[in-house]
């Protein structure tokens, strides 16, 4: 049996004076990339960091630059390039005919990963409407990279198996997924207003990838999903039902990780997953706790938060990890839990905090029901917390405490105790 080439790599990123903070790419976000790399099941020799005003429209690092990274290729048997950039279809061509080497950007090597990680037929089709999206535009200018069909790093998805360079073919095959998509999306919807109608609260565990939610939703809910130490290994959402005390039970889901400069065309092919955020009773935000770039990563998940979920849902910052750094290193506050998956250190606070979000706008009031709802009893037992239950001449004396919609619907029983 033959085996698996590991594919050798330099990596290069460019920092110039014209681009947003977010775009530039540095030592960490390099760093960043060589995990990537490692995920995609690549190895880095070399990296190449170049600052200039602008990037060149030829060569995108410039001529001299571009010299250079094709000296380390030969150096040290690199057979690719990857950039923390993106890059033109134009600067990809001049790239490999200069450093006679296949050339990658950022957002090729993220979806290549998504290609590996997608199982569910819902996941599989989000990621090949996000490859044909980004490879649409880039048909007239693609170089090496178009003719290594199967071959490798940056081929994985539809050009595993047959890669058709006709534009015509290809927003054809984009308008069908984005249909089939659609019915996802109305699917969700209808399993949505189910949950909505049975009133069973939806809490989201959001965060940057690789910070440990799917192994905090094994450890609260006993879901068994793989949970392992890579980037991106959860792509196909996980919910699961959790019951945090004797008065709330809601459903839990795992969500895709985040990550900085995450290509915009994975998060609108993504959307079918992603609008779950936006009808979340609660954000359970995920942060790596002992993360070096803790910070970094906070605000790039705070600003996809932004775009993606309703400003008025609760967000909870849950510090998870916990056990691998001193306790003054973390931020302390109403909305700040430390937990760990690993041990269970934090969670009957993060369960409080849950339950205090969640249970905010209930109400305790006393109903005086006709013996003829004795149904509505049972009703509050499952929906509500009943504290008493008194059979009276007059009817049947209950004293709950109810969420807005269940109090609405019994405004006309409720007596003054």
């Amino acid at each position: 049996m033959e085996e698996h080439k590991i594919e050798r790599a330099v990596l290069a990123g460019l920092a110039a004076d014209c681009f947003k903070k977010e775009d530039q790419a540095t030592e960490q976000s390099l760093d960043e990339l060589e995990a990537l790399l490692e995920t995609a099941g690549g190895v880095c020799v070399a990296k190449l960091l170049q600052t200039r005003r602008a990037p060149d429209p030829h060569s995108f690092l410039g001529e001299g630059k571009a010299q250079e990274l094709k000296e380390l290729c030969r150096t040290h048997g690199a057979d690719m390039v990857v950039f923390d950039n993106d890059l033109s279809p134009s600067q990809i061509r001049a790239l490999e005919e200069i450093t006679e080497a296949t050339v990658l950007d950022r957002s090729a090597l993220i979806l290549d990963i998504f290609a590996q990680r997608a199982r569910t037929a819902e996941g599989r089709l989000q990621v090949e409407l996000a490859q044909y999206r980004y490879l649409l535009p880039k048909l007239s200018g693609m170089g090496k990279s178009m003719s290594r069909l199967g071959g490798g790093i940056g081929t994985r998805g539809p050009g595993e198996t047959k890669l058709e360079t006709d534009r015509r073919h290809i927003r054809a095959r984009i308008d069908r997924l984005e249909e089939e998509l659609e019915q996802v999306r109305k699917l969700r919807a209808v399993e949505r207003r189910r949950r909505q109608k049975n009133e069973i609260p939806v809490a989201a565990l959001v965060g940057y990838t690789n910070t440990g939610k799917s192994t905090l939703l094994n450890r609260l809910t006993g879901a068994e999903i793989p949970a392992n130490d890579r980037l991106f290994d959860t792509l196909d959402t996980t919910t699961r039902q959790l019951t945090v005390s004797d008065r709330l039970t809601l459903l839990l889901s795992d969500t895709v990780g985040f990550i900085a400069k995450l290509p915009h065309h994975l998060v609108d092919a993504f959307r079918a997953t992603l609008e779950e955020l936006a009808y979340a009773d609660l954000l359970i935000h995920v942060i790596d706790a002992a993360d070096p770039e803790r910070e970094a990563h906070i605000q790039v998940v705070d600003r996809l938060i932004g775009q993606l979920a309703d400003p008025e849902t609760p967000v909870i910052r849950c510090y998870n990890k916990a056990d691998l750094v001193e306790p003054e290193a973390l931020p302390v506050g109403p909305d700040n839990v430390a937990v760990s998956a690993k041990t269970g250190q934090g969670l009957e606070q993060l369960f409080a905090v849950m339950e205090r979000e969640l249970c905010r706008q209930l109400r305790r009031a006393v109903f005086l029901l006709p013996y003829s709802m004795g149904g509505m009893v049972e009703t509050l037992h499952d929906k509500a917390r009943v504290f008493r239950v008194d059979y009276t001449a007059a009817g049947i004396e209950i004293e709950a405490e109810c969420d807005p919609a269940l109090c609405g619907r019994l405004a006309q029983y409720e007596i003054r105790p």
